[in-house]
């Protein structure tokens, strides 16, 4: 596949939530259209529509990928149909954009990553959704470890204190089974940044969690919901890092849902994701030497969810495919975030620790 700098043709796969969300992203950037769409759900199309009335619609993705000339797919499905649509998009060769978590299981995503080595094309991108990485005050913090602030980074403690899971179309993020699970679904992301944060392996993970409050007295063909909505997860990496999770889906009073906070040695930074404010605090300053600063993505970024995240992760790569570079959020690193989740469910189930290797095997 040569690099260019064509315009580039955009494929979008299931138009829900996050699909037309990317949809408005992609229409608000210039040299680049999304020329077609795919979904079986028909209000789901209807609205996709109203967004780029030029696109061709599809109630099958396949038929799609049969007759377009695309550049790029974005796979925004349900959750436990990622495996076989990202199976039949890298047969294509087209570069990919898909929507976290890449499978619902670590099985999944090494079949996923072995048909990518199969059918891999030189300048091909896979680029997985992980898009908590972009978001202003989250990659605020990043950059300040990266540049030496906290010194050697020891912690790593992130809390998502939110509302419940939303509606989708046929209640699939209701049941574990199609979802992989809260801590897969929804905790992936945070997975990720402590992974990508810690610059190390996770090896051991220590979890407890419950349904406590939400969707109790839910039933859908006479089967009850079985989402979990709270855990504390611990993970144990190779360097002797350690990072923690606090989830809780029924604290919809929260001033800030996401709370990210890292101390090494030599400094703390706390990220306060939806006040867009970032704390630094270094040792030698002690308290009375915290710093504050607000952050916020440029001005040209569309907002939309995660606060302008998943436009930043399509203009960066835009970038790698016209001129060339790996993916910034590879299929290994989405393996890794789910690699975690799963490790914390079995944790939670069977009331132990696990080690990754068992899940990694």
């Amino acid at each position: 596949m040569k690099f260019s700098t064509k315009n580039l043709r955009y494929g979008v796969i299931g138009v829900g939530m996050m699909g037309c969300e990317h949809i408005r992203n992609l229409v608000a950037i210039e040299n680049c259209e999304v020329v077609a769409f795919a979904d079986p759900h028909e209000p789901s199309r209807i609205n996709a529509k109203t967004l780029v009335k030029s696109a061709v619609e599809y109630d099958d993705y396949q038929q799609m990928l049969q007759d377009e000339n695309l550049d790029v797919v974005i796979i925004a499905t349900p959750n436990h149909t990622h495996r076989i649509v990202l199976e039949a998009c890298l047969r294509r060769g087209v570069h990919i954009l898909v929507e976290k978590p890449v499978c619902i299981n670590v099985t999944e995503c090494r079949e996923i990553i072995d048909i990518e080595r199969q059918t891999h094309k030189a300048g091909r991108l896979v680029w997985v959704g992980l898009e908590y990485r972009y978001m202003a005050a989250t990659s605020e913090l990043i950059k300040e470890v990266e540049s030496g602030t906290c010194g050697n980074l020891k912690m790593i403690s992130i809390r998502e204190h939110r509302f419940p899971f939303l509606q989708k179309v046929g209640n699939w993020n209701r049941f574990s089974k199609n979802t992989g699970g809260t801590l897969v679904e929804k905790c992936c992301h945070f997975f990720d940044l402590m992974t990508l944060l810690a610059h190390s392996a996770p090896v051991r993970v220590s979890a407890s969690g419950a349904q406590d409050v939400n969707h109790l007295n839910e039933f859908y063909d006479e089967v009850r919901a079985d989402i979990l909505d709270n855990a504390f997860v611990i993970v144990d990496y190779q360097n002797g890092l350690r990072g923690m999770l606090d989830l809780s889906m029924f604290a919809e009073g929260s001033q800030n849902e996401q709370e990210i906070c890292v101390v090494g040695d030599g400094a703390k930074i706390e990220a306060l994701v939806t006040d867009s404010l970032i704390r630094i605090g270094r040792r030698a300053s002690g308290r009375d030497g915290v710093v504050e600063k607000l952050v916020a993505q440029s001005s040209d970024v569309v907002q939309g969810f995660h606060g302008g995240a998943s436009y930043v992760e399509h203009r960066r790569m835009q970038e790698k495919i016209r001129y060339g570079g790996e993916s910034e959020v590879t299929l290994q690193d989405g393996l890794l975030s789910v690699a975690i989740g799963q490790a914390a469910h079995m944790s939670i189930a069977e009331g132990r620790i696990v080690k990754l290797a068992e899940i990694l095997k």
